[in-house]
């Protein structure tokens, strides 16, 4: 076998090899923003998601500001009821399905691959799609405030509130069509991710010496590859009710108005744990750093979040306690609901555990995941009171769910995002947040966030209604109403000095060292690598021998115990100077003008069949050039490094010539091999010559 060290090149008929032209070539690399809409890098999508989740929370802060600023007094003016329906419609899909997923999913695109060792995603050009058109969904959803109006049936779309009669507006259309791209968006990235996860880990990294983080993106995204469907079939009943005159929720025809309540919450309860869990891993990563301890139970910690997405299908029906299911239903989810509380608090406990005895440094990522654990405790305990069906037929319908939710979701994984964001900055950006301004952040997040909802669990238990646009003087509702909106714009200040705090820091940054590649004495592999990220992860890829590989590196234990340092950090980290002949997948058009035409397709649905022609053609035309994309474009991407060099360690025992457009498909998997055998774009690091 003889191994020539030339790229993959394309082959015509006759034999001879030619360069692709014209339409199917890949776009030239190289810096601007125009490198920012055809690139492939996990690392840019990942950061592409976090600033598109954060555009959305802004406009999902300014629609509960507005909620807030209705409620302030009795007898509110500022919107109207039909108003009030849509506000609070699109604030609740704007926070679930455009804030809290992609920021997840922002954290698993830049960290999971960091994380396993690898270069890269297996389906690069898939990810990027999957970005696009997550994008081209949330759009699509909020234009319809310019076309119409958004949305009234709450972020739930109960039928048969969410049919026609009830709602003859366009608003719904765009929800559901809109959600049916972002669908799309989260299976295809799903799929991506699993497979990276299950193939592309470094040689040595077995499963269970993955990160916590890692290991809860991967049940995210199972979560997401079985529950997407579930919501995608209901999504679909309900279009040809709204638009092919169907009868799947109308009971005047025969229709069951509790099949949509079923399906959207057999998705539904999943559903808070794939936003719930990626948090749980940036916390379980973080405060083993800032204990100066390992993460205590780490088996347990993970086997508890495995049990949680097992157990999450089995709960669905507690939302539905007062829809009239029969007492034995009711019986059922109320064990299945008090029993998941068993893994969460597992998880609780070991954090806990984790945090007493160490030596504990109360950085601002450090006090956001205090925060979450706090935050979410209260969550956890006011949602297992609706397990006990009497109190939550009381509850259910007031301003009691909206406290638990919020609990649960805000201070659970928005806190967990938020130490998240103030961690891994400098990985991504090359430089720290401003400490000061972050411990202010949190303070002023903390006081903010209990200030709003925490009065709603009096609200809801005196028993204000929730989803209603004003209500009389004389119930008592008006003092804890002030509270909340007080809170609410406390909270969105809270927001304002993130923000400030990352444009403040930049410029200080400009005049201070840079903060090295490990500038929190951190345990996992993502810290072994330069700050920022090089585009090329790794050069050499790192053998894994244990847990933490990253940390033991630093550290070693003496007979007694005692922690001791036996290397430098600048000795076992690599640096980004000299030459790394790292051959990466060529950049693509393709991706984003898949995703572009399915809002089209949207629109054409709800306006004109001509718009749906045109957008299916944009689609499966890109989808066409996508297929026949060369693999790999010598000219493309020199200088970003996306060039045709061959990877840097490649196998030398490489035994394939190429493989299919997206394949992906690297050694490393079960902790052994190389380093990956194609570079996820369908061309071999290597072409092999088989000699005799």
């Amino acid at each position: 076998m003889t191994v020539v060290d030339t790229p993959l090149e394309l082959s015509s008929g006759n034999g001879s090899t030619s360069r692709p032209f014209g339409v199917f070539a890949r776009p030239t690399g190289g810096p601007g923003w125009r490198s920012w809409l055809t690139t492939v890098d996990h690392k840019k999508i990942g950061i592409m998601y976090g600033a598109a989740a954060l555009a959305f929370f802004i406009i999902g802060g300014v629609e509960a500001l507005l909620i807030r600023a209705q409620l302030w007094a009795p007898r509110g003016t500022l919107l109207s009821a039909d108003q009030y329906n849509q506000v609070f419609t699109m604030h609740g899909t704007t926070m679930v399905f455009l804030v809290v997923m992609p920021i997840g999913a922002a954290f698993a695109n830049y960290l999971m691959p960091l994380q396993i060792g690898a270069r890269d995603v297996a389906f690069p050009r898939i990810n990027a799609f999957s970005f696009w058109a997550f994008l081209a969904g949330g759009l699509f959803i909020n234009s319809s405030w310019f076309l119409g109006g958004g949305a009234d049936g709450g972020w739930f779309m109960y039928a048969p509130n969410s049919t026609v009669t009830f709602s003859p507006s366009n608003g719904i259309d765009f929800w559901n069509l809109g959600l049916l791209i972002t669908g799309i968006a989260s299976l295809t990235g799903a799929v991506n991710l699993i497979v990276t996860v299950l193939n592309m880990r470094a040689p040595g990294m077995t499963m269970m010496k993955m990160p916590v983080f890692t290991w809860m993106t991967l049940v995210t995204q199972f979560l997401l590859l079985f529950a997407i469907p579930v919501l995608t079939a209901a999504q679909f009943l309900l279009l040809f009710d709204r638009n092919f005159d169907a009868a799947f929720f109308d009971v005047s025809k025969g229709g069951q108005p509790l099949l949509w309540e079923h399906l959207f919450w057999i998705f539904g309860h999943p559903e808070v744990y794939l936003m719930i869990l990626p948090a749980f891993g940036l916390v379980s990563d973080i405060l083993p750093v800032f204990s100066r301890k390992p993460i205590f139970g780490y088996t347990f910690i993970v086997f508890s979040g495995v049990a949680i997405g097992f157990m999450g299908w089995g709960v669905w029906a507690h939302h539905m306690f007062v829809s009239g299911i029969g007492p034995v239903s009711v019986l059922v989810f109320s064990l299945a609901t008090m029993f998941i509380a068993v893994p969460t608090g597992v998880k609780i406990l070991n954090w806990t555990a984790t945090m007493v005895g160490g030596k504990i440094s109360l950085t601002s990522p450090m006090l956001f995941c205090i925060g979450l654990i706090t935050m979410f405790t209260i969550g956890g305990l006011s949602g297992v009171t609706h397990s006990v069906a009497p109190a939550d037929t009381q509850q259910t319908d007031t301003y009691y769910i909206v406290a638990h939710f919020h609990y649960v979701l805000f201070g659970g994984a928005f806190f967990g995002f938020m130490g998240g964001f103030y961690y891994y900055w400098p990985k991504v950006f090359g430089y720290l947040l401003n400490e000061k301004l972050g411990k202010a952040n949190f303070w002023l997040m903390f006081v903010g966030f209990n200030l709003t909802f925490g009065p709603m669990h009096v609200l809801g238990l005196q028993g204000m209604s929730r989803r209603i646009y004003t209500y009389d003087a004389g119930y008592g509702f008006e003092f804890w109403n002030k509270l909340a909106t007080i809170g609410a714009f406390v909270l969105a200040s809270s927001i304002a000095l993130f923000i400030f705090n990352i444009f403040y820091s930049k410029v200080k940054a400009k005049s201070l060292p840079k903060p090295g590649p490990d500038p929190w004495d951190s345990r996992t592999l993502e810290w072994m690598i330069p700050s920022p990220t090089p585009e090329y992860n790794f050069d050499p890829i790192p053998t894994v021998t244990r847990l933490d590989d990253f940390w033991y590196r630093k550290y070693g234990e003496t007979e007694d115990g005692r922690l001791v340092r036996i290397a430098a950090t600048e000795d076992v980290t690599q640096s980004a100077e000299g030459e790394h002949n790292v051959h990466l997948p060529s950049p693509s058009y393709w991706p984003l003008v898949a995703a572009v035409g399915l809002p089209i397709v949207g629109y054409g649905l709800i306006f004109t069949w001509w718009l749906c022609l045109i957008g299916g053609l944009i689609t499966a035309g890109a989808l066409y050039a996508w297929a026949l994309e060369p693999a790999d474009d010598p000219d493309a991407g020199h200088g970003a490094g996306h060039d045709d060099h061959p990877v840097a360690g490649a196998a030398p025992e490489a035994d394939l010539v190429d493989a299919d457009a997206d394949a992906g498909t690297g050694a490393g998997a079960n902790g052994e091999g190389a380093d990956a055998g194609t570079n996820g774009e369908g061309v071999t690091e290597r072409e092999v010559e088989t000699v005799g």
